[in-house]
């Protein structure tokens, strides 16, 4: 088996549906397979994938496990080479994976790469990152982020001195779509299942990097992604917003873990 594609799903089976569809429709040339993970959803997503998607694999959690430890349940069942870290809101151009699968196949030195990101009208999506100083995710998350300081912090951070149409090595890249070589998470191992959700994906490209290997921004293959941030806001966010809150607490664990460098 070349690749094995896992997909996590909380309450989002109409995305799911949609998601698979473009996979499906995609010019692979190689074995492939595709696995759902459902966080306890209660969305009645195994009578949708029974009707529309009998072949893929439906592994049904009974309650949220969060992010890191869902993609750890599809990961441990994958029969494939290569693992594809997939989100619900993810859709593909015919050519993305193919182009993914090529490019990596090149370059053994790799130990995660992604595709550029788009919104629905094709603007860019800033999905590949320098290292985090401690502050960084309050100047993003507040009002300290609109200060001069603020916003160079932040500039550094979302790397808006690269133009992104170019393929390079970065720290750390988003999760929502990342493809791995399953001898690197059987190296540094798979996400740490602490991280409910956010920070799992600089955590393991972290150790990725530790390890030697390369985290790859890939511009030459690029993905539609329907992604709305809702772990944003002023310092209210905190107490009312729940994702902000495990965003914040994901932060200190990762902080906790590695300490400030």
């Amino acid at each position: 088996m070349e690749l094995s594609i896992i997909i996590v799903s909380y309450k989002m089976s109409g995305l799911i549906k949609n998601c698979i569809k473009t996979i499906l429709e995609s010019a692979l040339d190689f074995s492939f397979e595709i696995i759902v993970v459902d966080n306890g959803s209660q969305d009645n997503i195994a009578d949708m994938m029974k009707k529309n998607y009998s072949s893929v694999k439906l592994i049904l959690s009974e309650k949220n496990r969060g992010m890191g430890a869902g993609n750890n349940l599809g990961i441990k069942e994958a029969k494939g080479k290569y693992i594809l870290v997939m989100n619900p809101d993810i859709f593909v151009f015919k050519d993305s994976l193919k182009k993914l699968i090529e490019f990596i196949k090149q370059k053994p030195d790799i130990g995660l790469v992604a595709p550029r990101l788009l919104n629905p009208d094709r603007t860019l999506q800033y999905t590949c990152y320098r290292r985090h100083n401690f502050l960084t995710p309050l100047y993003r998350r507040t009002f300290f982020g609109k200060f001069s300081f603020g916003k160079r912090e932040i500039d550094r951070f979302l790397m808006s001195d690269f133009d992104h149409a170019s393929t390079r090595e970065v720290d750390w890249i988003q999760g929502s779509c990342v493809l791995v070589p399953r001898e690197v998470f059987d190296e540094v191992g798979l996400f740490d299942e602490r991280f409910f959700m956010y920070f799992e994906d600089t955590d393991l490209c972290r150790r990725i990097k530790l390890a030697g290997y390369k985290n790859i921004y890939f511009a030459g293959a690029e993905v539609i992604h329907l992604h709305t941030r809702q772990s944003g806001g002023g310092m209210l966010q905190i107490f009312s917003n729940k994702l902000t809150r495990t965003h914040i607490l994901s932060w200190l664990k990762y902080w906790y873990k590695w300490g400030i460098s």
